[in-house]
């Protein structure tokens, strides 16, 4: 039986215009208390998450950008095809962006999410394109990532399947694992072991507690210090 659900509250909305630009502000809010996984679905568009200790909410603050000289159609866009949720179904809480600026329409239309979350809790994160920060989610943090920079401090576990882009990673809790496309990867500060999957680019790994493994360095640069486990290397 599908559990309870509580819908987003729009705190507040804001719109205004520029000239060539339309962009519109919305704020939602769940109670978190007893949820233990969080899923942020998101399309284009930046993507800032931060672990909050002691918090009983999970925040979003949602910026609607759409590139339209004619605000009215801007807004028209917005309504018709902006789906922006967050939902809760027993212990878990989704969060779902998109904007499909769809046929006849040749501007670029972007979401912009700047999330808080009580930092005990798991993250899942499956982004189409734009940067991502994620800072301070003790629990486990999985990514699934399209394009764009991924920027990870201070998680638990850190699963990451990304396509381009560049990876860093500061302060890992627990274990590492990244499948990248392409990119410079830079990992320190992991107290368990770091496997790594690299197309192209850079790696530069430093400070590792347990193992090193490199699956497959593809091409580019590897330099890693301070692996305190066994180093395994793909030749």
């Amino acid at each position: 039986m599908r559990g309870w659900i509580v819908m987003a509250m729009f705190v507040a909305s804001r719109a205004y215009g520029a000239a060539y630009d339309y962009s519109e502000v919305r704020d939602l809010a769940i109670d978190a208390n007893g949820v233990t996984e969080f899923e942020i679905d998101a399309g284009a568009g930046s993507l800032s998450v931060t672990g909050v200790d002691g918090a009983t909410d999970i925040t979003v603050v949602a910026t609607i950008r759409v590139e339209s000289r004619d605000e009215e159609k801007a807004r028209s866009i917005v309504e018709k095809r902006l789906r922006l949720t967050l939902e809760r179904d027993g212990d878990r809480a989704e969060l779902r962006s998109e904007l499909d600026s769809g046929w006849g329409w040749d501007g670029n239309a972007a979401i912009d999410l700047d999330v808080q979350m009580p930092a005990d809790v798991s993250l899942v994160v499956d982004d189409g394109s734009g940067s991502i920060v994620i800072s301070g989610v003790a629990a486990s943090v999985k990514v699934d990532d399209g394009s764009g920079s991924l920027e990870i401090n201070d998680a638990g576990d850190i699963d990451i399947d990304d396509g381009s882009g560049s990876i860093t990673i500061t302060n890992a809790s627990g274990d590492v694992y990244v499948n990248d496309g392409s990119g410079s990867i830079d990992i320190s500060g992991v107290a368990g072991s770091v496997t790594l999957d690299d197309g192209s680019g850079s790696i530069t790994v430093d400070d590792v507690a347990k193992d090193l493994i490199i699956e497959d360095d593809g091409s580019g640069s590897v330099s890693f210090s301070n692996v305190r486990g066994v180093v395994e290397q793909d030749d």
